[in-house]
Parts: structure tokens; C-alpha cells; sequence
């Protein structure tokens, strides 16, 4: 027991560091909490919208970003956009939606089942079962909203929300052009830790999911990883890998907002821990671009995926020299490389 609390050290600080610095709201009137974001809906601006919609009994909770000029009488492309673990709609998912919009094209972020501001109990399950089908939700609902071409929608996914969208691209032909953004094979990690490093831990692991599950059945109190447990600046300064030391500055700090948090149900693990991403890879037919930063320690899951996409329509690897994991999320010198990049991507293929 006790290896097994050290080796979920790092996500539980992480949690609990996002839930202490995001006790008041955002300042901006709809929640964002990136740079530049919208403050109103101007005419002739970029806009966003609300929206709750019903997915398998649960509402989700959506922003839609629609182009200058938007008119419901024309047609759009559009792209659905997955967030990452642990964020919401607010944060870098928002931002690459609405500079979509920005480019022309309808975008929709939305919270995940279970997560954020959609409905679903107990809260904060993470099952890729439930991660997957949000992103065929969102294409349910997008597809058919005033002025999208649903011919020409295309999926962005960032982070764990990259993982999730190759396994929904697998099968969703309704995606016409798939794009990742510093991809996280989430089941790879929850599995065999990050670059490998709890490889001898994963029938432990599994056994306390087990008994996690167990336990709710039998309608005892819900176990939770990423609770509990302090960490100071200081501290987070000195955690070794680059994903988890931004990750705490951008989610709990720099980036916070109360809705975001890495604390997920112990019992997410039966299904985290038998799920990957980066198989079936050849089901993808579609045109499909991922995109990595030269310095993301969290790059080799791109790397391992990649090659496997061996029936894409096309397929390239767009690396962005000098750039973390978490600093693509938010860097402008790193977000306006990837933004064109995808547009270009976009633009050839939808």
C-alpha cells in the first residue's frame, strides 16, 4: 500500500494544488481562462455560444465558437475538440477552438460526461468508454447545428483527448480529417505509468480498483485518485518530468479554473488499465496530422501511434521545435504554429 501511495504522489498533489487555487470563479463573463479569450459577442466578431445538450440520459455542457460574420443560412466546416485529462472546455480546448473560429471554421468544446460543468454521477468517472462516446456526441450535435456542413467536419483532439479521438476516428467516419495535439494515451499510462515507470505495480494497481469498485456497489463512500495531500511552489518547482511540473503551474495556477481537476474514481482504472489508444491504428482512413512539441516528454505516445496509421489518406507528423506538452496548451509563439499548421491541415482535406 505504501509503494502505491508514493507512485500516485504526483497526481494526487496535482489534484489537490487545482482544487485549493481555483476556489473563485474565473473573471471573464464566460468562464475562459485563456489568453485573448472573448469577453462579449461582438457583430462581425468570433462568437460563442452555450449549449446543453442530451447525451445517453446525461446533459453536456458545450460552448460553440462561431466565425465573423457567422450566418446560420450558410455553410461551415467544422471541427469537434476533445480536452485533455483533468481540463475542461474553458482552457486550452476553448482557446484552439475559438482561434478555429477565428479561422473560419464552427468549433465545439465540450466538457466531458461526468466532468466539469455536464451532468453524470457518481462525479469525476473517467472510463475511455465514456471519453469516446463524448466525442460522438459532440459530432451528433455539431453536425447538425444552424450553418455546419456536416460533410466537413473534422476532429481535434489535445492531450488525453488526443488519445481518445484516434479510437472514436477508428470507427466515425462522420470525421472527414482527424488532428492531435500532444497526444496522451491515457490506458497506457494509468497502466504501466508514465514512460513506463509502475510497470511492476499494475496487478496492485488493479487490485485496489477492484476493491474500489466492490466498495460502490455495495454503496460505500466513492474512492478517488488526485485528492488530498499539499504541495508547495517550491516543491513543484522540483518535480522531474516536465509534463507534471507545468501541468501543476498551468492547471492549478496559471490557467485554474474550479471546474478542472484531475481527481478521477478509483474504479476508472478497471477500464483505464485494459484501454489503448494506439491499437486498431489501421481502422484510421482519414487524413490525419499530429502534432508534438521537440521537448514533450509525453512525445514517445505520438511516436509509438504514428506509424501504426498505416491506411491513413495521408498522414504527417508536424513537430514544434523547443515546445513542452503542456507549453502547446497556452505558449502563443507554440499555439499560433500548431493553429496554422491545422488550418492548412484543415483547409487541404475538409
Amino acid at each position: 500500500m505504501k509503494n502505491i501511495k508514493s507512485i500516485l504522489l504526483i497526481s494526487i498533489v496535482m489534484g489537490a494544488s487545482v482544487i485549493s487555487s481555483a476556489q473563485t470563479k474565473p473573471q471573464n463573463p464566460f468562464g475562459l481562462v485563456y489568453e485573448d479569450a472573448i469577453t462579449e459577442n461582438l457583430p462581425g466578431k468570433v462568437n460563442i455560444h452555450a449549449a446543453i445538450y442530451i447525451l445517453n440520459g446525461i446533459d453536456i455542457a458545450a460552448n460553440v465558437y462561431t466565425p465573423a460574420g457567422y450566418d446560420p443560412s450558410r455553410k461551415y466546416p467544422a471541427v469537434v475538440v476533445a480536452h485533455p485529462n483533468g481540463g475542461v472546455k474553458e482552457q486550452t480546448a476553448g482557446l484552439y477552438a475559438q482561434r478555429l473560429a477565428e479561422a473560419g471554421y464552427i468549433a465545439i468544446s465540450a466538457d466531458a460526461a461526468y466532468q466539469g460543468a455536464s451532468g453524470g454521477k457518481p462525479r469525476n468517472v473517467d472510463k475511455p468508454a465514456n471519453r469516446i462516446e463524448d466525442i460522438h456526441g459532440m459530432a451528433d450535435f455539431i453536425s447538425h447545428y444552424p450553418g455546419v456542413d456536416a460533410n466537413r467536419l473534422a476532429v481535434l483532439g489535445i492531450c488525453g483527448g488526443g488519445g481518445y479521438t484516434l479510437k472514436a476516428a477508428q470507427s466515425d467516419k462522420r470525421f472527414k480529417a482527424v488532428a492531435t495535439l500532444s497526444m496522451f494515451n491515457s490506458g497506457e499510462v494509468r497502466r504501466n505509468g508514465f514512460k513506463n515507470s509502475q510497470l511492476n505495480t499494475i496487478q496492485d494497481r488493479l487490485k485496489q480498483a477492484s476493491d474500489a469498485r466492490a466498495q460502490e456497489i455495495a454503496g460505500g463512500e466513492i474512492m478517488y485518485i488526485g485528492t488530498g495531500g499539499s504541495m508547495t511552489e517550491e516543491e513543484a518547482a522540483k518535480i522531474p518530468t516536465d509534463l507534471y511540473r507545468e501541468g501543476y503551474f498551468y492547471y492549478g495556477k496559471t490557467h485554474a479554473h474550479p471546474n478542472s481537476t484531475f481527481k478521477y474514481t478509483m474504479s476508472s482504472l478497471l477500464d483505464l488499465m485494459t484501454f489503448d489508444a494506439n491499437t486498431n491504428m489501421n481502422l484510421i482512413n482519414q487524413p490525419l496530422l499530429m502534432i508534438v512539441g521537440s521537448k514533450a516528454d509525453s512525445r514517445y505516445m505520438t511516436d509509438e501511434a504514428f506509424p501504426n496509421a498505416i491506411n491513413a489518406k495521408s498522414k504527417e507528423l508536424f513537430v514544434i521545435q523547443g515546445a513542452t506538452h503542456i507549453e502547446t496548451y497556452w505558449k502563443p509563439e507554440y499555439v499560433n504554429q500548431a493553429v496554422n499548421k491545422l488550418v492548412d491541415f484543415l483547409s487541404k482535406n475538409i
